[in-house]
């Protein structure tokens, strides 16, 4: 699979990494062996890039990579962690010490003395503008408990405050046909400071794949039944922020634009690739099969300025009037 660095980290990673939050909780429950067998199988298809965070089940998913690397030593994974949503989402809250407890948690559940990646998890937005918060995560490099730092943003702004700090090394935001906002000003912007971008949320938690009808359950624990609305945490991490039936209607759509041969979730992955200075997309698992399919997205043939436009048409027609001014 090809490889592409890593922003200011200067390690390459692959181009479709695996997120793993769907392994920890809020999609529904997943067995231990099934996790495992999950990330095995991201593995043999290429992957190099675990994307985690240590409120995803209550550290559940890092638990897991941890014990997956251990009996895979040869695996030779980049991990990306996130930290910050283990207390009350209040700028205080952002300090070295809760820093250096965070991640003592953190590097215990992955087996590690040093992180590869940590990302400030979606933080409220003055702590972007902290130095005193930037200035404790160079103290966490300088003890060698992280390697490099990072930021995982919400919206747009946020991330072009993140880029303008020199220590940041790749900013994880949310990139999708239905959400193409960061392709005006922040994908540039970080490609211009070296700074890499990691795409989450590719499928708009799973509309982009045409599976959905106005009669699917999800379970009660599953974030697409209690975050619609943004109950629980923002509301652009479910669905995008698109409101149900009008993603549904989209990704019957965009489903029509998919190649012969693909998939509409390897056609939505395979868009993020083929934009200019994102370095790897995250998309979840929840079986062996999902994860083979979503790598097998980068081996796709770059999708014609045909589909492109169309994809835009269709995103300026049905999304941009719900998305576009909030994130």
């Amino acid at each position: 699979m090809e490889q592409r660095v890593l922003g200011r980290t200067g390690r390459t990673v692959s181009v479709v990494g695996l997120g793993t939050w769907q392994l920890g909780a809020d999609w529904g429950d997943v067995r231990e062996e099934d996790a495992l067998a999950v990330l095995d199988a991201a593995v043999e298809e290429g992957v190099t890039f675990f994307d985690t965070a240590d409120v995803y089940g209550d550290g559940r998913s890092e638990q897991l990579i941890g014990r997956y690397l251990r009996e895979r030593p040869d695996a030779r994974v980049f991990v990306a962690t996130k930290t910050g949503r283990r207390q009350d989402q209040l700028p205080e809250n952002y300090n070295l010490a809760n820093f250096r407890a965070w991640n003592d948690r953190s590097r215990a559940n992955l087996g590690v003395d040093t992180l590869d990646l940590v990302q400030l998890h979606c933080p409220p937005t003055p702590v972007y503008s902290s130095d005193e918060v930037f200035d404790a995560l160079d103290t966490l490099v300088a003890e060698k408990r992280i390697a490099h730092y990072a930021v995982s943003v919400e919206t747009c702004a946020e991330a072009l405050t993140a880029i303008a700090r020199p220590g940041v090394a790749s900013v994880q935001i949310i990139l999708n046909p239905f959400r193409l906002k960061p392709l005006e000003e922040v994908l540039p912007a970080a490609a211009a400071a070296g700074v890499g971008i990691v795409a989450r949320v590719p499928l708009a938690s799973g509309l982009l794949t045409g599976k959905y009808t106005r009669e699917t359950v999800f379970a009660a624990d599953d974030h697409r039944t209690y975050n619609r609305h943004g109950e629980a945490f923002d509301q652009g991490e479910t669905f995008s922020g698109v409101d149900y039936e009008t993603g549904l209607d989209a990704a019957a759509e965009f489903a029509g634009l998919a190649p012969q041969g693909a998939t509409p979730a390897q056609t939505a992955l395979r868009w993020i690739i083929q934009q200019p200075g994102v370095t790897s997309v995250i998309p979840g698992a929840r079986s062996v099969a999902q994860a083979r399919a979503n790598a097998e997205a980068a081996a796709l043939a770059p999708l014609s300025e045909k589909t492109l436009d169309a994809v835009r048409d269709l995103y300026d027609r049905r999304i941009r009037p719900q998305v576009h001014a909030r994130w």
